[in-house]
């Protein structure tokens, strides 16, 4: 193996800086071998620092991803199958194939009636999709290995689920007919494995975590409950008109619906007729139960989920801390081992990030590189992730657009620009929406039902969206395009006058199927919350939990179909109207019609619409009980068909829902107080504008990499640089200002709110490397190396 530090073939009169290389080479040494043998030495050399690049490419992955080490691939057919496995290709076909499998429920029996499906056909679509899920997971065994594979829990189960559903399709596809198939609840699985899930997963391990405290306070609420039921039992059983707690089993059952509160005053009337002071038990249970029991359940989960958070924080901050250690050790040199070149940065980009331009490697090895050295220190390298998601853009020679513009232009531009700047112009806006709601809150009062929107286009409407129009114009002239859309209030006032001018032609033209985008006018309203600064932190925070906000719901929605599958198979067509004539909710199934002289009414109760016999109905049914409203009607018409025991189904998905909606409760609130108190620790940073970090490059620096991508036989990556080069001798500049810019997350506010913390983590996080690997530290490059077909030795200079 070569032992050089790297591969250079240049002529011997081009000079090109040593910062982008990392190290100096001779090429008129004396030494040099012979042409062939150097080729053929180079060509060994170039392919040990790809395989170098690529492993550490795929380290800093699995650190962004959080994913396990143990995981990494240990030779060339493992990172085949890696690499086959990691691409989004791979990644929808994941996807494609568990959407596939949960739609089969609408085709399946019970099945939506305009989707219902031939036995063989959907069963036949089952098996090819499980057949598709095998490959998947062979694939994953081929990367894994064995031993690996039976290691990674997720994995295993979803082996087993794949086993259990192949087996059952066969049975289906011979026997031509369903039966009951409650494990097709578990299919969810699948979706929940998709690397796009990867949110989902994270929910559900804090569900998960959460439930030790959540139990034991529910142990407590359903303590306190047995001990109500049994008292209320001895009080109100004797009184026969009561039918409430003639038994032990109604006394809990009510008690546990009088929870959430459904049938309260209902359930303490017959009593209270009877004897007022009854009242007492109601009240005192209620508050024991539901005010300081259930918001104790709050508090609890709330302080778990933050620790939670805090403990998850830290583990993935240093798991990347160990990735980029890795990486680290993959791409210095032994000649230079006290930093990274650009050379290997560049090369360690072109698999981390393939579509990063040049320019954007060279400003991102800038940035990074703090000490303005030649080389990345490690202490540098660890601010990688923050980094390399800046988005670089060549910082403008002009303050404003129309610098440029003859003097009059110039001055009349400059106006409009101090115009919408002012604070004048800002509360003046302020006032014109604050009216227009108000009036459109007095018109929309005085309307009288029926047809809304008149054929006539109302005054207030032109007037008010003329308005709106010139303030778009006038931004839009004098701040530019290009800034004026640069801003997330901007874009939003954009969209709301382009809907309010498309509702204006919806009107104009009788377009009655547009009319809907008339009724977004109110959105206007929400600029108001620019005006107080807790107005926009809520605003701020629910864009932030937007992402998260959407992975919860799709996680209450896999809860929603497990538990749809199972009220499928065992409650459907079991309710129906004029069904539960025994029961205490029988009229709330009642459909019939009845003349009373010259009239014919209807009486119907529409609870009959909340069944299972598909998996949509399933879905609404199961949302209903979710609000709680009267969900106790649903639970007791479904129970007068079946059996008491179904009663369970009903109880334990309300406290499943229950620890889901806690779980997300805890959730705002612990985005919500984060950042409030982010914003009162740094009450002088501006955070509105997100990561901003600016760097300077010269002209000698671009023509450098310019002449390295041409040595490096890659001209095609310079036309970038060259327009650069092109700029600067427009302007007759040596050097380019570029700024970066990058949204900033949670992850960067948790950075400042722990900073203290962290130094403390990492310091722990030190020793505990050097008691694991002492006198050990060049092995993780050479244990973790990728192997080709035969034992591949890595390259001497890699420490």
């Amino acid at each position: 193996m070569l032992c050089c530090t790297e591969w250079k073939c240049w002529s011997p009169g081009s000079i090109v800086p040593d910062a982008l290389y990392g190290g100096s080479y001779d090429v008129n040494d004396a030494s040099s071998p012979a042409a062939g043998d150097c080729c053929a030495r180079q060509g060994s050399a170039r392919h040990n620092w790809e395989m170098n690049y690529q492993e550490a490419a795929i380290y800093l992955q699995e650190g962004e991803n959080n994913d396990k080490f143990f995981t990494h691939p240990k030779n060339a057919k493992a990172l085949a199958a890696y690499l086959f496995a990691h691409n989004h290709l791979f990644y929808l076909m994941e996807l494609s194939t568990a959407l596939l499998l949960l739609l089969l429920s609408l085709c399946e029996a019970p099945a939506v009636p305009m989707l219902r499906l031939g036995i063989f056909v959907h069963a036949t679509l089952e098996l090819f999709a499980l057949i598709v899920v095998v490959f998947e997971l062979s694939m994953k065994m081929r990367w894994l290995g064995f031993q690996t594979f039976i290691r990674h829990k997720r994995t295993m189960v979803k082996t087993c689920v794949l086993f259990v559903q192949f087996i059952e399709a066969i049975v289906v596809l011979v026997r031509q007919t369903s039966h009951v198939r409650i494990t097709r609840a578990l299919r969810c699985i699948f979706l929940v494995d998709c690397r796009y899930c990867g949110a989902v997963r994270r929910n559900l391990r804090q569900i998960f975590q959460s439930l030790p405290p959540f139990i034991d306070i529910l142990l407590l609420l359903l303590f306190f409950m047995v001990i109500f039921a049994i008292l209320g039992f001895y009080l109100f059983s004797p009184n026969h008109s009561d039918p409430y707690f003639n038994t032990l089993e109604n006394s809990l059952v009510n008690l546990f619906v009088l929870l959430t509160t459904s049938n309260f005053p209902d359930v303490m009337m017959p009593s209270y007729a009877r004897n007022p002071w009854s009242c007492v038990f109601f009240i005192v249970y209620l508050s024991i139960e539901l005010y300081f029991i259930m918001n104790l359940l709050l508090a609890v989960v709330f302080d778990t989920f933050n620790d939670i958070e805090k403990r998850k924080f830290k583990s993935l901050l240093l798991h990347k801390r160990t990735a980029i250690q890795h990486a680290y050790r993959l791409l210095i040199t032994k000649q230079r081992p006290s930093g990274i070149s650009f050379k290997h940065f560049e090369g360690l980009l072109r698999f981390y990030k393939p579509r990063m331009c040049a320019r954007e490697r060279y400003l991102t090895f800038k940035a990074l590189n703090q000490s303005n050295t030649p080389l990345v220190s490690l202490k540098d390298f660890y601010n990688f992730y923050e980094v390399v998601g800046l988005k670089w853009k060549a910082k403008r020679n002009r303050e404003h657009w129309f610098d440029d513009l003859p003097r009059t232009a110039f001055l009349i531009f400059k106006g409009i620009n101090i115009l919408v700047n002012s604070r004048v112009f800002q509360y003046t806006m302020y006032t014109v929406v604050a009216v227009n709601g108000i009036w459109i809150l007095v018109e929309t009062f005085m309307l009288q039902g029926g047809n809304f929107f008149s054929r006539n286009v109302p005054w207030s409407y032109i007037v008010f969206l003329t308005i709106y129009g010139v303030e778009l114009l006038l931004k839009t002239t004098g701040l530019g395009p290009v800034e004026y859309l640069s801003s997330g209030w901007n874009l939003f006032d954009f969209s709301v006058t382009l809907f309010a001018f498309l509702g204006l032609m919806a009107l104009a033209f009788n377009m009655e199927p547009f009319y809907f985008i008339v009724v977004l006018r109110p959105l206007q309203l929400l600029r108001l919350f620019k005006l107080k600064k807790r107005y926009r932190n809520v605003l701020d925070t629910m864009f932030e939990l937007f992402p998260r906000m959407a992975s919860l719901g799709l996680t209450l929605l896999i809860f929603y179909y497990c538990f749809a599958i199972v009220g499928m198979e065992f409650f459907a067509g079991v309710v129906y109207p004029n069904c539960c004539n025994t029961s205490t909710v029988a009229d709330s199934y009642r459909w019939v019609n009845h003349t009373v002289g010259n009239k014919t009414i209807v009486e119907e109760g529409y609870y009959y619409l909340n069944n299972f016999d598909n998996i949509l109905n399933s879905f609404v049914t199961l949302f209903e009980l979710t609000v709680v409203n009267d969900w106790y009607i649903i639970m007791e018409g479904v129970t007068s068909q079946t059996t008491h025991w179904s009663r369970l189904y009903f109880m334990i998905f309300y406290i499943v829902t229950m620890v889901v909606m806690t779980i997300i409760v805890a959730f705002i609130l612990d985005a919500f107080v984060f950042r409030m108190n982010y914003t009162r620790k740094n009450q002088d940073s501006e955070e509105d504008n997100g990561i901003v970090l600016e760097k300077e490059i010269t002209k000698q620096e671009v023509i450098g990499i310019i002449e390295l991508y041409k040595r490096s036989s890659v001209p095609t990556e310079t036309a970038q640089l060259q327009k650069i080069v092109l700029q600067m001798d427009k302007y007759g500049q040596m050097s380019t200002l570029f700024l970066g810019r990058r949204s900033r997350t949670k992850s960067d506010l948790s950075m400042k709110m722990y900073e203290e913390e962290i130094q403390e983590w990492y310091e722990e996080h030190s020793r505990k490397e050097e008691t694991q690997t002492p006198s050990q530290e060049p092995a993780p490059a050479a244990n973790s190396s990728l192997k080709p077909r035969s034992l591949r030795q890595r390259s001497q200079t890699v420490i």
